[in-house]
């Protein structure tokens, strides 16, 4: 089943080949812009969805592996796959060498593409994931304090409340009230999930 929101780029000048790989990806169900150049690609890009960018290799103008190159400067989580009409074995190299997921020629096999491209966004959608819970930590992380922090570290090291007051010269009160909230900016219920929240950080 294609991933909820995934979307597919199909990226060729020929208007042939954008309607027949646009055909394919929407009658499995996945929803598809069609682009004539990969400047056009780069305009529409929408990188808060699960996305594939079928991308050929030769395009006027800017060529797919310059497009791949900038799709990396802008650390987006799209998957590529490039087509071409030319077996150019240096060039799918380097394709793959930067992270494309693969680089068939055309004419390719229909079920060989969409079993690609369903890679493609599995990948994407796990990135697009591991982006934003990057993002969700950090954010409350940064809502700490500093002493909030500094106590997280003892918990994290294994110092029970009695050890952090008597390191810290405070009271142990504080230090359970110091935990409780920095326990609750930071959404867990335990010290065990406290220690796995704070190493994926």
């Amino acid at each position: 089943m294609p991933e909820p929101m995934a979307i597919v780029y199909v990226v060729d000048d020929d208007p042939a080949v954008r309607d027949a790989v646009g055909f394919l990806v929407s009658s499995v169900g996945y929803d598809y812009r069609s682009c004539a150049s990969g400047a056009e690609l780069l305009d529409r890009l929408d990188d808060t969805r699960p996305a594939c960018i079928v991308l050929d290799v030769r395009l006027p103008g800017v060529s797919g592996l310059e497009i791949q190159r900038e799709l990396q400067n802008r650390n987006t989580s799209a998957g590529v796959i490039f087509i071409t009409g030319h077996g150019d074995v240096p060039k799918a190299v380097r394709a793959m060498r930067h992270g494309a997921i693969d680089f068939l020629e055309k004419p390719f096999d229909d079920q060989v593409l969409l079993d690609r491209i369903s890679d493609a966004l599995a990948a994407s959608a796990a990135a697009l994931d591991r982006s934003r819970r990057t993002a969700m930590i950090e954010s409350r992380l940064g809502g700490l304090t500093e002493r909030e922090r500094e106590i997280m570290s003892m918990i994290i090291d294994g110092k029970t409340s009695k050890l952090i007051a008597a390191d810290l010269g405070i009271s142990v009160k504080t230090v359970e009230n110091h935990r409780h909230n920095l326990m609750t900016k930071a959404g867990v219920n335990s010290v065990a999930q406290l220690i796995a929240w704070a190493k994926s950080a």
